[in-house]
């Protein structure tokens, strides 16, 4: 009865899932268009009053105080607030569906170093999570692989495309390290010593990749060791997945070992080392911010403070959702979060727009509103970092009008027709 009952409910959630209509990616842009009378937060820290902001093929090519602009289609956005798209820099949208439907999930993979394993090629534009992120200004996404100690490559997709191809943004930015945990869980087991011989197996697979690329020439390919090449070039970011500082200090001995251009994803406890970080280099990629603290004599509200004392001490850093249960669109609602906790409203924008696009190497292409960037933008009536005023109503990405529309609006629609509430 209990399997019936399971397999009744897991029907269920993959019809609910699929029930919503595929919205088709819009077509290139035509023309120029100008959104003027609004209040623009240009990413950087800079805002400017009744301003406009123009764009043409998909590139932005002036932006400033209001004027005439001849030729143009003109959107009157008095009273509203433009703002750059939003990054998520860590999530698996697109590759994790229902996360109780084995068959929606592609996000794993077997085996322990899995360095050639690549999340772009798994990408599913159809998901129907994308448009619900999207209606909360979030464009651009680094989708990100799991599994195993080395996941693989991520890549930073655009979101609103056709395919996985027509989806790239930047492919194989960076190689993916999930750190095991060194928290001892109990008195009586003590997983320090599985969780070194781990790391020690990661640390022996990247001294034989170095000594592999100082072969003049190889006998045989090594597909596992040639897709790390560009972490030995810089040309990839090593983004470790950890947590506490002694983990993090490892992050730092394999920067300072290999050379490479590290990022921390997750980072709870890097307030803690926040000089060292920054003496070091080290970015870091925040994650959860409505959680319980890592230990129990921390602070409760410890997440929300990170932010502000990583501003405080100099360290790159930007504000990610890797909430399964909201499904990674309060990324801007985290960002509010900080402000309360002593960001101001534009250091939060910038830790959800031009620091991720820093740390995942697009900055010169998207981040801010700023002439010739992409024309990724949003628009909303009110305040976006704030869950109470914030709704999104025109979106661009690279000067393409796209789709707001989303299953959550759709039965919004339905029910407020239904009770004559509309």
């Amino acid at each position: 009865m209990k399997k019936i009952l399971l397999s009744i409910l897991l029907l269920t959630i993959i019809i609910t899932a699929n029930s919503q209509p595929t919205i088709s990616p819009a077509s290139p842009q035509q023309g120029t268009i100008a959104l003027t009378h609004a209040t623009i937060h240009v990413g950087n820290g800079d805002v400017i009053q009744d301003g406009m902001i123009v764009f043409s093929n998909g590139k932005i090519i002036n932006v400033g105080a209001t004027t005439n602009v001849a030729d143009a289609k003109v959107i009157d956005c008095s009273g509203k607030q433009i703002y750059p798209g939003l990054i998520s820099a860590n999530t698996n949208l697109g590759l994790n569906e229902v996360g109780a439907v084995r068959s929606t999930r592609d996000e794993y993979e077997l085996g322990d170093i899995n360095t050639d394993i690549r999340s772009l090629v798994a990408y599913n534009t159809d998901s129907k999570i994308i448009n619900t992120v999207r209606s909360n200004g979030i464009l651009l996404a680094n989708v990100i692989p799991q599994g195993g100690i080395i996941s693989g490559s991520s890549s930073v997709v655009q979101l609103d495309a056709w395919n996985w191809e027509d989806a790239a943004y930047k492919t194989d930015i960076g190689i993916h390290f999930r750190m095991p945990s060194l928290a001892r869980v109990s008195e009586s087991n003590d997983p320090l010593k599985g969780a070194m011989d781990h790391i020690d197996e990661v640390r022996t697979f990247f001294r034989e990749a170095k000594a592999y690329f100082e072969e003049s020439k190889h006998e045989h390919t090594n597909l596992k060791f040639e897709a790390v090449k560009g972490l030995f070039d810089k040309s990839q970011t090593f983004f470790v997945h950890c947590e506490l500082v002694k983990e993090m200090m490892i992050a730092v001995d394999f920067a300072k070992e290999f050379g490479f251009k590290t990022v921390i994803i997750g980072g709870t406890d890097s307030w803690k080392i926040a000089d060292y970080l920054k003496q070091n280099n080290i970015a870091v990629i925040l994650n959860e911010m409505h959680t319980l603290p890592v230990m129990q004599d921390d602070d409760v509200d410890e997440a929300y403070k990170a932010p502000y004392l990583l501003q405080q001490a100099g360290v790159m850093y930007c504000i990610s959702d890797a909430d399964e249960m909201s499904r990674y669109r309060n990324l801007a609602f985290n960002a509010g979060v900080a402000v309360a906790y002593g960001l101001t409203k534009e250091q939060a924008l910038e830790a959800i727009t031009l620091s991720p696009a820093k740390i995942l190497g697009i900055d010169d292409r998207t981040g801010t509103l700023e002439k010739g960037k992409d024309a990724n933008i949003v628009v909303s009536d009110g305040d976006i970092l704030d869950m109470k005023t914030s709704n999104v109503i025109y979106a661009f990405i690279q000067g393409r009008q796209i789709n707001l529309d989303n299953k959550q609006k759709q039965l919004y629609e339905k029910y407020m027709t239904k009770y004559g509430l509309k």
